[in-house]
């Protein structure tokens, strides 16, 4: 099985996230994307301001129409520091046959040095690294340095889609409308659970 795992807040799912999935399955073939919400980021140690679980259930809705996009608790379950390499690491325990991918937006390259054993990462993992239309190529020069010489990195063009989580946020709590950057299902749960008010 070729495997895209993709991390993050998702505080809350966007279509942005929903259009790098995409993008990354229909470029590389992945059989399944599992989204994997940390429990806290290393590098943003304030968040997430949603729950746990309202952060599962909206990613949940968002991807419920998806048959080979799952919902991964692993990093939640496990608490704490999320680590990719502690994640990847346990996948690839428990499932030994499949080819992992880790999907990750262009400007997080800039960050793979401060991860926790970058070079065990893509020694586990090939990073599809992710540009938005319009927007130049990263240097992955560093990147490809690291990783294994089996899991070179691939660049994935995404469409621009104009949608942070961080705004979206911002738009909730000035009660602006939300509706043209997240799926209709999680803006519903959004405005019944008063999430980011």
């Amino acid at each position: 099985m070729r495997l895209g795992i993709y991390g993050g807040s998702f505080d809350p799912v966007h279509n942005g996230h929903l259009a790098l999935a995409r993008a990354c399955q229909h470029r590389t073939a992945l059989d399944e994307i599992w989204f994997t919400p940390t429990a806290v980021q290393p590098l943003k140690q304030n968040g997430p301001h949603a729950t746990n679980a309202q952060r599962v259930e909206m990613l949940q809705l968002a991807i419920n129409h998806e048959t080979t996009w799952r919902v991964c608790t692993l990093e939640i379950d496990r608490g704490g520091m999320s680590y990719t390499v502690d994640t990847l690491r346990q996948l690839n325990e428990e499932l030994p046959s499949a080819v992992l991918f880790f999907l990750m937006g262009a400007d997080a390259v800039k960050d793979v040095p401060h991860w926790r054993e970058p070079r065990e990462i893509f020694r586990l993992s090939a990073p599809l690294v992710v540009r938005r239309a319009g927007q130049p190529d990263p240097d992955l020069a560093a990147l490809k340095s690291i990783c294994a010489e089996n899991k070179q990195p691939h660049l994935v063009e995404m469409p621009a889609v104009d949608a942070s989580s961080t705004d979206i946020r911002r738009r909730v709590a000035a009660g602006e409308p939300i509706d043209a950057l997240v799926p209709a299902s999680v803006a519903a749960y959004i405005a019944e659970h008063s999430v980011y008010h």
